[in-house]
């Protein structure tokens, strides 16, 4: 079974698509009315114009359209698909399709949405199925039309991911491109996108380029102020190649002086765990390290990195997901218990879902004391004891870029009496989760629960906000002591006061550039979770 992921149900819980996850974040030009293309992204939360959705029709419509109770359970219609796959997946599983139809493929995803949608009983009962050719287009309607208080939809985090890819990522921590994570000002000339880390070992790495270098042109296009639909495509092919082995030209500036650089794409594996130190102070030991993601990869990343620190005899963390977008919620809550230690956990829930009033919910999530044993290259022993720190208090770095699972490590440590000093920006507010739900070569990615901790409390759709205010500091790398908000942090420790000045760092809001698929919370079903 998979593992939750917020949003997501796989069957694992999992909080909120390469070809996908590249093509979220290109650039899209924008249709009528004027204005400058978007740079965004290709895929889920790509900033480009919507394809118009079909318009509600009553008429002509079957009672399965107008009453989705009257279909057969989700089931039913499960992997009978259009266009059965044949083969094997990566992992050498026979693919489980049938042949079927594209109704049955509609079916499903009305069935499944009825049935498990947190939001279930307001998705609109007014949209064909047979206005529909693509089971895609027919679930991006599958969602409730509401709009919250403050104009926002009600649901922001409903997309799709091509099944093999979503594998390649979650299992393998592979990712294609260059290695390159931006953060943008915009997704409108002009365009101000600089880069916040570089992979080690990647094409970008290889080719020199430091975190707080800035974009300027893409294979001779002006990238800050280009327009033309023509010259978004290039720049769109260059910043987000289809395939690995295109190679593209790209000129950035540091400290405002131009420099060229030639990059190949490739599939690039990503470490989710870095930077894993021990700062010496005058009060004690602190430890210190970097998770970009909670992946299959990262479990074991995680448990050799708490096991460096505690054997270093660190008496206190500094966590930095400052770019940890979530995933895995047991990766959430075994790192969680390993900051804690089973003496601030014992006897308490780390995330509890609720979920709609026809699902049966599964059993809260504990502080995990053994590890999962999610499969990975390099897998930890499913069962395995984890190393603790016993810390009473952790400082969090964060930023809009915290999300979802990352979130739930916060909310989780708090209920269980755990001060968290929260070090940088607000977080992104995601406090619902998934389970991802393959099906015909897609998975769909659907608000499944809401996670709230062990005193009950998960109303944070605003985010959480910092202790203290301290904006990212792209003139140093991630993990430098003088870094802005690793050195606020340690000066909060010192002196439990937040720092007069932050001009170190920058003050323009930006924004990382990543698809939906990766700021979400995953969760396991069933008798994963006792796994």
């Amino acid at each position: 079974m998979s593992s939750p992921i917020r949003p997501i149900r796989q069957s694992l819980p999992f909080r909120l698509t390469s070809s996908a996850l590249a093509a979220l974040l290109v650039l899209a030009g924008c249709g009528g009315g004027g204005g400058s293309p978007n740079v965004g992204t290709r895929g889920p939360d790509a900033q480009q114009p919507a394809t118009p959705a079909p318009t509600p029709v009553t008429s002509q419509a079957t009672p399965e359209d107008l009453n989705p109770n009257l279909l057969a359970a989700s089931s039913t219609y499960a992997n009978l698909c259009a266009k059965p796959r044949s083969g094997v997946d990566a992992s050498g599983q026979a693919f489980p399709d049938r042949q079927g139809t594209l109704l049955d493929e509609l079916k499903f995803l009305r069935a499944w949405t009825n049935e498990n949608y947190l939001w279930y009983d307001e998705v609109p009962n007014t949209f064909r199925m047979a206005a529909f050719s693509d089971p895609i287009a027919y679930f991006d309607v599958l969602k409730t039309p509401a709009i919250t208080p403050s104009g926002k939809p009600k649901d922001e985090f409903h997309f799709t991911y091509p099944t093999a890819e979503w594998d390649a990522m979650q299992n393998e921590g592979i990712d294609l491109g260059y290695g390159i994570t931006w953060t943008r000002n915009s997704t409108t000339a002009p365009r101000t996108w600089l880069i916040t880390a570089v992979e080690p070992g990647s094409p970008a790495a290889a080719a020199g380029l430091l975190r707080g270098d800035m974009l300027a042109q893409v294979d001779g296009v002006d990238f800050v102020n280009a327009s033309d639909a023509t010259a978004v495509a290039r720049i769109n092919a260059g910043l987000f190649p289809d395939a690995a082995g295109s190679t593209h030209r790209f000129t950035l500036q540091r400290n405002g002086v131009p420099y060229e650089v030639s990059m190949t794409a490739l599939e690039v594996r990503v470490a989710p765990v870095k930077n894993v130190k021990v700062i010496e102070t005058a009060s004690g030991k602190v430890g210190y390290l970097t998770f970009d993601t909670h992946n299959a990869v990262s479990e074991k990343q995680l448990v050799d990195a708490i096991a460096t620190l505690r054997d270093a005899g660190v008496s206190d963390l500094v966590l930095d997901v400052r770019y940890n977008g979530g995933g895995l919620l047991y990766v959430a809550s075994e790192l969680a218990y390993m900051i804690a230690g089973p003496a601030n956990t014992a006897g308490k829930v780390f995330e509890r879902a609720q979920v709609n009033n026809k699902t049966p919910a599964d059993d809260p999530i504990p502080f995990r004391a053994t590890a999962y044993g999610f499969d990975s290259p390099n897998p930890v022993r499913a069962g395995t004891p984890l190393p603790t720190l016993g810390l009473k208090r952790v400082t969090v770095l964060s930023t809009s870029g915290t999300c979802s699972a990352s979130e739930a490590i916060i909310n989780g440590l708090r209920g269980a009496d755990v001060e968290v000093i929260q070090i940088g920006g607000a977080t992104c507010g995601k406090p619902y989760g998934f389970y991802p739900t393959p099906n015909c070569g897609t998975t769909y990615f659907s608000i499944e629960f809401k996670g709230v901790n062990h005193k009950g409390f998960g109303d944070f759709a605003d985010g959480f906000a910092p202790t203290c205010a301290v904006s990212d500091d792209l003139s140093r790398p991630v993990g430098d002591p003088a870094e802005g908000m690793l050195a606020a942090a340690l000066a909060y420790r010192t002196n439990n006061a937040c720092p007069v000045s932050t001009s170190r760092a920058r003050a323009v809001p930006m924004q990382i550039v990543r698809p939906a698929v990766k700021e979400i919370a995953i969760r396991t079903r069933g008798e994963a979770v006792q796994r």
